[in-house]
């Protein structure tokens, strides 16, 4: 079981889910009470944060802790495998090949970017 958490793909995520709300790390630092520093450190994965902040930002956010620690949580990678086979289930096997083409291309383009 891995008990250690990757912070840098945390911050990476609450990089962008800051973005997406159009905030800088001054607006979320007064939004969690929290220092621009501590924001950037968090960001840059030069800090690791506690379940109190990750759920003070998470809220500032207004987004869920599970999707800044998706790939931390077993569970919920568990949840991705059931949803992807639910997603094909009732497929031809046309359209399933035609879905394999399609996430394969999509992982290569991920990955090269």
């Amino acid at each position: 079981m891995k008990n250690d958490l990757d912070y840098g793909t945390i911050g990476v995520r609450v990089r962008a889910a800051r973005k997406k709300q159009g905030l800088t790390q001054e607006e979320l630092a007064n939004r969690t009470e929290l220092t621009v520093p501590y924001i950037s450190n968090i960001e840059n994965n030069h800090t690791k944060l506690s379940l109190v902040t990750i759920t003070a930002i998470a809220n500032a956010l207004e987004t869920t802790i599970d999707s800044l620690m998706y790939d931390n949580l077993n569970v919920l990678t568990t949840q991705y495998d059931a949803d992807i086979k639910d997603i094909v289930d009732d497929c031809t096997d046309r359209e399933k090949a035609i879905i394999l083409d399609v996430v394969r291309q999509l992982k290569v383009s991920l990955r090269s970017n």
